[in-house]
């Protein structure tokens, strides 16, 4: 299948004996492939590690092409929702960005390269589509003078505006010394907030933005270390809303008060979601993080209560919507979101890995979540689909509690072997 020149070894749960055994691994734009063997009706699981020092017939284009959709075969119908013992998944790890500083929100511009964020420099970075030696070009757009940053918050989310080619708009939320707010802004202009108050703190601020299919921006935010904000109607925390590009509330949200009056909350009972993604179906998966004890993946719905602080994981209260899988917090703490055909996964902090969700057409789980790149790159938070069906990937190692890396923080692509856009 690859070159001779190829060397292979266990996965160790220690970064640093990996990197002590192969010290040029994750240099110089060196691919990773990581296989396994398929469990029950798994679509991922990590098993060994190949590093990889010449090009082989299995990966992600190079670098140099990672700005543009490569020649991939059409997505399949279906994931595949089970599998023989002997059949193996694949997964290639290229290294597109090196030595960021929490990287957190990530969208992309029609040519291909991402628009990035960093929380504590409040810097929007523009990554690709241009070669820099052996990643890709990173770019420093501006930097936000509005922008607070202590604890979890700073700059966040970023969402680019479906009417980019014509508008050059693009979205921000980001944390002040009294609030969280939602400003436009054209890049390098300066940022017009129309979405201001959101409850801010040290931690536990929300963050994410994204485009739905119904052409609304929503907004995650967090109950600011209060549980009672995220059941108050009244309150802009711990909800998702859905608005309008002028930040008034969209057409459709559930009314809130008595009487009953335009609002922009879409649901509610959120303690911390940092991460939106939506299938073929227009179905919404949302991350839950930074509870007492659990972390989830919810699949929201219009006007649903999602629990918190009544609830964590699945309870009885019929008046509560469940989620579809709960972690404990130390195999989770998830923040990116993101969709491939129907597996649906979630980059995770304090798990160090990525969860991967089979699903079927209407969004019913199909066997356990299996875990990938546990403890390889250290924390993981922001994750996107990218236009050429590749999942992207930032770590978030430079951040107090964590232990970073020469080379973090680093934004990585993965190709998942077994045909259709992001697969070899």
């Amino acid at each position: 299948m690859c070159d001779p020149h190829l060397h292979a070894l266990q996965t160790s749960p220690a970064r640093a004996s990996q990197r002590a055994r192969l010290p040029w691994s994750g240099e110089r734009g060196g691919r990773v492939i990581v296989r396994s063997r398929r469990a029950r009706t798994c679509a991922v699981a990590l098993g060994s590690v190949l590093f990889l020092t010449t090009a082989c017939s299995f990966g992600p284009p190079d670098p140099d092409v990672a700005g543009e959709p490569p020649n991939l075969p059409k997505p399949s119908a279906a994931a595949t929702a089970s599998a023989s013992a002997d059949e193996q998944q694949e997964v290639a790890v290229t290294v597109l960005a090196k030595r960021l500083e929490v990287p957190w929100g990530m969208a992309f511009l029609p040519d291909g390269s991402a628009l990035v964020t960093e929380r504590d420099t409040a810097r929007i970075l523009q990554v690709g589509p241009e070669t820099d030696g052996d990643t890709l070009k990173v770019t420093e757009v501006q930097r936000l003078s509005e922008v607070t940053a202590g604890g979890d918050g700073g700059l966040l989310g970023i969402a680019v505006s479906p009417k980019y080619a014509t508008d050059k708009t693009v979205f921000v939320y980001y944390s002040t010394t009294k609030d969280n707010r939602v400003a436009k802004l054209t890049l390098k202009g300066k940022p017009q907030p129309i979405l201001t108050g959101i409850p801010h703190a040290t931690d536990v601020n929300g963050g994410q933005l994204a485009f739905g299919p119904d052409g609304f921006l929503y907004v995650t935010t967090g109950d600011a270390t209060n549980g009672v904000q995220a059941q108050d109607p009244k309150s802009l925390g711990g909800k998702i809303l859905r608005i309008t590009a002028d930040g008034k509330p969209a057409p459709g949200n559930p009314a809130q008060g008595n009487p009953a009056k335009a609002s922009p909350v879409w649901s509610s009972g959120h303690r911390d979601v940092q991460g939106l993604a939506w299938d073929s179906g227009k179905r919404l998966y949302a991350s839950e993080s930074d509870q007492s004890r659990t972390s989830e993946l919810n699949v929201i719905v219009k006007g649903k209560n999602y629990g918190w602080a009544a609830v964590e994981g699945a309870g009885t209260d019929a008046k509560y919507t469940n989620p579809l899988v709960s972690w404990p917090n130390a195999e989770s703490n998830c923040s990116g979101v993101a969709v491939m055909e129907r597996i649906i996964a979630t980059a995770c902090r304090d798990g160090q890995q990525l969860w991967m969700l089979n699903v079927t057409g209407n969004g019913t789980l199909i066997g356990q979540p299996q875990a990938l790149l546990k403890g390889e790159f250290g924390r993981l938070r922001a994750l996107a689909a990218a236009p050429d069906g590749s999942l992207w990937v930032a770590t978030s190692n430079q951040e107090e509690g964590a232990t970073p890396d020469p080379e973090d923080d680093r934004i990585l692509r993965l190709v998942l072997s077994g045909g259709g856009a992001g697969r070899s």
